[in-house]
């Protein structure tokens, strides 16, 4: 009691001053990093920089110096950095053009999750296959709902190449693009999230190492390649036009003929034409004919 009233009246009687205040200890115990265990981790450095705590940790066992848990050194190679003992290593780039090193800088965005999302919904993927030592890929995308599919090969992985494919997709596609969600892939940032925005269109992402959150568009890039790729894996690697023209033939079949078990063993068109109402229904009817036309003008 003769505490709380001499805490009041230092604080004038206000009772928010009653309440209870951290109990840590005003002197707090420092860590001290042994010399023999701060020399022996600059020796070490002076081979391998980035040296891990791990393996700083089995040196210093095996030497005698100290036993150490990997933890514990990791926290003496901090206050190390701190005191200005360690030297902060920073990233270089390589820019072949003008033959420099440029320090490497990493712009951090804040990236939307469709957690919680209602609505339409693309998914988004890239397919890498080798042939002969041969590098292409393959931009694929799938509506969530309806399952309409595309895809077009390449031969790079720019994000230029990954905007060409978003502008054919709106082109083939009969449903209205308002949200995207990708992996975090190079090609899917710069010039890809331009275009989205420049259009109105949300982009979100995936956790990384989270492929379940794209498990229509993963599942069918697998049907894409058991059906097709393998069989045109020759046409992919040496005469890429060839094999884009068949894709879209196959991609035809794929979106007004094949059932799908999600949509009650029906096509996706027919799914979407399903659900429009009588006058919808007859003003798409001569887009829905003319779908072929309309991808053959992506050549």
């Amino acid at each position: 009691l003769f505490r709380w009233q001499k805490v009041l009246k230092q604080n004038r009687g206000k009772l928010e001053a009653l309440n209870k205040a951290s109990t840590a200890p005003k002197k707090k115990r420092r860590r001290e990093i042994p010399e023999e265990v701060k020399n022996f981790i600059l020796n070490e450095r002076k081979f391998d920089p980035q040296l891990s705590k791990d393996k700083l940790s089995v040196l210093l066992k095996e030497d005698g110096v100290a036993d150490l848990s990997a933890s514990t050194v990791g926290r003496m190679l901090n206050d190390m950095k701190k005191l200005g003992l360690l030297p902060k290593l920073n990233k270089l780039s390589y820019y072949a053009k003008s033959d420099t090193f440029r320090e490497k800088q990493q712009i951090k965005r804040k990236k939307l999750r469709s957690k919680g999302h209602e609505g339409g919904l693309v998914k988004a993927d890239s397919i890498v296959r080798f042939t002969n030592g041969i590098k292409r890929y393959i931009v694929t995308a799938i509506d969530k709902e309806n399952k309409f599919a595309f895809a077009y090969a390449y031969k790079n992985h720019s994000s230029d190449s990954a905007t060409d494919f978003m502008k054919k997709f709106q082109s083939v596609a009969p449903l209205q693009l308002t949200h995207v969600q990708t992996d975090n892939g190079s090609e899917f940032a710069k010039h890809f999230e331009i275009y989205l925005e420049k259009n109105g269109i949300i982009h979100f992402h995936t956790y990384p190492r989270c492929p379940k959150m794209n498990t229509e568009i993963e599942r069918f890039n697998r049907t894409l390649s058991d059906a097709f790729i393998k069989q045109n894996r020759h046409l992919l690697a040496y005469d890429i036009n060839t094999f884009n023209q068949k894709l879209i033939d196959w991609l035809l079949w794929y979106n007004t003929r094949r059932p799908h078990w999600t949509l009650g063993l029906i096509s996706p068109l027919q799914y979407i034409v399903s659900r429009l109402t009588t006058k919808e229904s007859q003003m798409c009817w001569t887009d829905t004919n003319t779908l072929q036309t309309t991808t053959s003008v992506l050549f």
